[in-house]
C-alpha cells in the first residue's frame, strides 16, 4: 500500500486537514488507493464483482446485526423467534428475506469472481498471496453460511446440522473432539444452536478483516486484466476514480435489481419448504439437501462410498483451489490466448454446474455414477490438465500492450488521465 500511497496527488487544503493528515494520513491513503490508483484500461464487467461482494458483505453484516437483536438462540424458541421477526417486528420480513437471499447473491457473485480468476489467470505470480486470501475468504463464507442455515431451526436446518456434524466425526484423531465441541453434548440440541449462533455472528467480522488484507494485497501487486499482461506505461492505465468506480456502481445497481426481485417476488425460491416446519428429531426429511451453493461439494461427498474418503474429497475440492498458482505451468495468464486450455476451462465450468445439479438429486442409480465421473474430472482438471496443458500448449500471440487491446495495433490515444509516472510502480510489480 505504501508504494501506491507514494503516487498520491492528494494535498490537504485547510489547516485542520493538514494537521490531521500529518498525524494520520487516512484521507491520503483512501485517495491513493481508491481515487488515483492506476487500473488497466481494458477491464471488463467481470472485474466489478469485487465491489459487488464488498457491498453484499456490508448488507449481510447490517441485516445480521438487526436480526440478532430479535433472535433467540435456543432450541425451544429459535423457530418461534424467526416467525416473530417475520410477523411482529417492523420490516422484520424485509430484514430476514434480505439476509437469506443476500447469502445466495453473495455466493453467486463469489462464484463468478472465482471463475473469472481461473479464466484470466489472476492467481499467477505475483498475485499468489492475493489469491490465497481470496480462498480463505471463500472458506470463511462457507462456514458462515452453513452456520446461518441452521439457525431458523426448521427441519432442514436441524437435519443439515446433524448430517454435517456427523460427517466431521469421520476425521481421524480429532473428529470426535470437533463433533463434541460443536454439539456441546451427546447430540444436536440447545448448546449446539447457541454455539452456531455465536460463531455465525463472529465469522463475518473475520471475513471483513481478511477482505481488508485482500484489498491491501491487490493494491500492492496491481490488478490483472483480460489480456493478462502488465501495465507498461501511463497510457495502459486510467485512474480508479472515476473510470472503475462508475463501472462498479453501475454493476452493483444492476445486481441489486436482481437481489430486489428475489426479495419482493421470489423470497423463498432459493430456500427449502421443509425449513418452515419446526425441527423434529423424530422425523427425518425424505431428502436432506444443503443450500444450492454447497450442492457441488455435497455431490462429491456422496459420490464416494467410504465416509472418510467422501469427507477428504469434499474438503479437498475446496482446498485444491489454493494450489492453482503452482499447478498451472503456463507462462500465459489469460485463457483468451490459450486455445487448448480454454476448451478445458469451459468443460470444467460445465462439470461444476453438473455437480451442483447432481447434488440436488437422490443418491441412487445413474446419479451416483454421474457424480463419480464428474468428481474424477474435477480433480483431474487441477492435477492433470493444468500441469500438462501448460507444458505442451502453443499460446496465441500476446498484444504488445494493454493499450493495443483497446485501440488495436499501431493506434494511439491522446492521453490517459494518469499523472506522469503514476503507473510506473504497478508496471514494475506486475
Amino acid at each position: 500500500m505504501s508504494s501506491a500511497h507514494a503516487t498520491s496527488t492528494y494535498v490537504p487544503k485547510s489547516r485542520v486537514a493538514k494537521w490531521f493528515e500529518s498525524r494520520l494520513p487516512l484521507v491520503g491513503l483512501v485517495h491513493s488507493s481508491f481515487v488515483a490508483f492506476p487500473v488497466p484500461r481494458n477491464l471488463n464487467y467481470f472485474w466489478t464483482f469485487g465491489a459487488i461482494l464488498i457491498a453484499f458483505l456490508g448488507i449481510q453484516i447490517i441485516t445480521g446485526v438487526w436480526l440478532a437483536m430479535h433472535y433467540d438462540p435456543s432450541s425451544a424458541n429459535a423457530f418461534e423467534s424467526v416467525e416473530h421477526i417475520m410477523r411482529d417486528v417492523n420490516y422484520g420480513w424485509l430484514l430476514r428475506y434480505a439476509h437469506a437471499n443476500g447469502a445466495s447473491m453473495f455466493f453467486v457473485a463469489v462464484y463468478v469472481h472465482i471463475f473469472r480468476n481461473l479464466y484470466y489467470g489472476s492467481y499467477k505470480a505475483p498475485r499468489e498471496v492475493l489469491y490465497l486470501l481470496g480462498v480463505i475468504i471463500y472458506l470463511l463464507m462457507m462456514a458462515t453460511a452453513f452456520l446461518g442455515y441452521t439457525l431458523p431451526w426448521g427441519q432442514m436446518s436441524f437435519w443439515g446440522a446433524t448430517v454435517i456434524t456427523n460427517i466431521l466425526a469421520a476425521i481421524p484423531v480429532v473428529g470426535d473432539t470437533i463433533q463434541s465441541l460443536l454439539w456441546g453434548g451427546y447430540s444436536v440440541g440447545n448448546p449446539t444452536i447457541n454455539r452456531f449462533f455465536s460463531l455465525h455472528f463472529l465469522l463475518p467480522w473475520m471475513i471483513a478483516g481478511v477482505v481488508v488484507l485482500h484489498v491491501w494485497a491487490l493494491h500492492v501487486t496491481g490488478q490483472n486484466n483480460p489480456a493478462g499482461i502488465p501495465i507498461k506505461s501511463s497510457k495502459d492505465a486510467v485512474p480508479f476514480t472515476p473510470y472503475a468506480t462508475i463501472k462498479d456502481v453501475f454493476a452493483v445497481v444492476v445486481f441489486m435489481i436482481l437481489f430486489a426481485w428475489f426479495i419482493f417476488y421470489q423470497p423463498n425460491y432459493l430456500g427449502h419448504a421443509d425449513n418452515y416446519v419446526p425441527a423434529n428429531p423424530s422425523v427425518t426429511p425424505a431428502h436432506i439437501v444443503p443450500e444450492w451453493y454447497f450442492l457441488p461439494f455435497y455431490a462429491i461427498l456422496r459420490a464416494v462410498p467410504d465416509k472418510l474418503g467422501g469427507v477428504i474429497l469434499m474438503f479437498g475440492a475446496v482446498l485444491i483451489l489454493a494450489f492453482a498458482p503452482w499447478l498451472d505451468t503456463s507462462r500465459v495468464r489469460s485463457c483468451n490466448y490459450r486455445p487448448v486450455y480454454r476448451v478445458f476451462f469451459w468443460v470444467f465450468l460445465v462439470n461444476a454446474i453438473l455437480l451442483g445439479w447432481l447434488g440436488a438429486k437422490p443418491p441412487e442409480g445413474g446419479y451416483v455414477l454421474a457424480s463419480r465421473i464428474c468428481t474424477v474430472y474435477y480433480f483431474a482438471h487441477f492435477l492433470i490438465v493444468m500441469p500438462l496443458v501448460g507444458l505442451f500448449e502453443t499460446p496465441d500471440r500476446l498484444p504488445g500492450s494493454i493499450l493495443e487491446t483497446v485501440t488495436g495495433p499501431g493506434k494511439q490515444v491522446s492521453g490517459s488521465g494518469m499523472p506522469a509516472g503514476a503507473a510506473a510502480e504497478p508496471a514494475k510489480r506486475a
